[in-house]
């Protein structure tokens, strides 16, 4: 968690020095965090947007896999900060899915959940770049399956690569 922290530190005050802009039709990138996946996110108007994950997340004695959809709603950031930030929130569900080895508690099995998530983030497009960064938490409540009830350690950094605009 640490070296995500650094990591997301260095890319912000890195993003400090450039100005930005802000419209992009979609972008494809990475999530660094829990759970760690690849991001598709699509701008349906200037400030509506959806996104798409794929995931993983893994501890000893089991991993998960997850995919999840969610809709986004853009809004200026400025606050005092120089470049243009954007601020998003929203709504989302997925579908995980576990596998446990026989040294977890569970057993050797797998379990399906459903999840329906929250989102608050902030969004950084770089000017000269074709890249944007994000950082965000994503609340979630788990619907049946191992873990069901809410869970509030989801979120990550991320860094995407904009296409169009």
């Amino acid at each position: 968690m640490k070296k995500f922290f650094c990591f997301g530190c260095f890319l912000l005050f890195f993003a400090f020095g450039l100005s930005a802009q802000s419209a992009y039709k979609s972008a494809i990138g990475l999530r660094f965090g829990y759970p760690l996946s690849v991001t598709y996110k699509t701008m349906i108007s200037e400030t509506n947007a959806l996104e798409f994950t794929a995931g993983t997340r893994g501890f000893s004695g089991y991993r998960w896999v997850s995919a999840t959809a969610a809709y986004q709603i853009h809004q200026d950031f400025s606050a005092g900060i120089e470049g243009n930030w954007r601020w998003y929130y929203g709504a989302g569900a997925g579908a995980f899915i576990y596998s446990f080895d026989s040294s977890f508690p569970e057993g050797d099995n797998s379990s399906f959940s459903l999840g329906l998530q929250g989102y608050l983030g902030l969004e950084y497009n770089l000017h000269n770049a074709p890249v944007n960064f994000t950082a965000d938490w994503v609340p979630t409540f788990f619907l049946g399956g191992f873990g069901s009830g809410f869970g509030a350690g989801y979120g990550s950094l991320g860094v995407r690569y904009r296409m169009g605009g």
